[in-house]
């Protein structure tokens, strides 16, 4: 039995091999009777499916070159982009200081405004002030004795007028005013021996020598001996004579010039 299926087996492959065999003989006998032809029909597939691989590998080529590229910048562009929020962030820093620096400016600015606004409150003031200062020092003066008068006339023509008062700083016009009174109660202090030109009581002017006692009373005596008193008055200084008081002026006048021992001198005095 199994002879007989080895021999039905190889039967039916001889068979097959024959089929074969004989429908390739048909195939070659129908399409392609010329080698020729048949070489011809194929080159140019062979040659379209060469051209076509070429431009395919080379796509891909290009395709694999353009990720590549692609990649790199994608890299680049990233770096570039953290750079710029670093930068970013450092910007926005600054510009947090720089606004609080700002506000800190407007700040003080505000009270250095505020500032300068009560200062020009306190020099109108101060203005107001040495200004009526002024005008006191100037009765003053017009009511000091002479002598004073001219020791003190470069300070008085130093306080300013209205046309002037801009021009001078409100510290040089107290400076100005201290300087004044500070000489007057010197003066106030004081025993004051000056020669001055007299109307005596026949109307000819002559030369008397005058005690100024401070800045309230004065006396003086002529060569002649005609003697008078005076007093301090809004429009200068009043004299009057008086006969009773010659022997005592030329007293007084020799102790301040240590010509007399010093002593006990009355005159007389008003106390305003």
């Amino acid at each position: 039995m199994q002879t007989q299926r080895r021999q039905d087996g190889a039967r039916r492959r001889n068979g097959a091999v024959a089929l074969g065999a004989l429908g390739l003989a048909c195939v070659l006998t129908a399409g392609a009777t010329r080698p020729q032809d048949v070489l011809g029909s194929r080159t140019p597939a062979l040659e379209e499916t060469r051209l076509k691989l070429g431009k395919w590998i080379e796509t891909q080529q290009l395709v694999s070159k353009e990720r590549k590229d692609w990649q790199q910048g994608k890299e680049v562009l990233l770096g570039r982009l953290e750079l710029v929020k670093q930068e970013v962030a450092t910007l926005e820093d600054k510009i947090r200081e720089a606004q609080t620096k700002v506000e800190e400016h407007h700040l003080k600015h505000g009270l250095a405004l505020d500032e300068v606004d009560h200062l020009k409150s306190i020099a109108n003031e101060l203005g107001v002030r040495v200004a009526a200062l002024e005008e006191a020092a100037r009765r003053l003066l017009a009511s000091a004795p002479e002598p004073v008068q001219v020791r003190l006339l470069p300070l008085a023509q130093r306080m300013p007028d209205e046309s002037t008062k801009a021009k001078v700083s409100i510290a040089e016009r107290y400076q100005n005013v201290i300087g004044i009174l500070n000489e007057l109660n010197k003066a106030n202090n004081e025993l004051t021996v000056s020669y001055e030109i007299r109307n005596l009581s026949d109307g000819k002017p002559a030369e008397v020598r005058v005690i100024y006692v401070g800045l309230a009373q004065a006396y003086y005596v002529s060569a002649g001996g005609e003697a008078g008193i005076g007093r301090p008055s809004a429009e200068g200084w009043h004299w009057e004579p008086s006969k009773t008081i010659a022997d005592d002026v030329l007293v007084a006048l020799e102790i301040l010039q240590n010509k007399h021992t010093p002593a006990f001198v009355p005159l007389p005095a008003r106390i305003q």
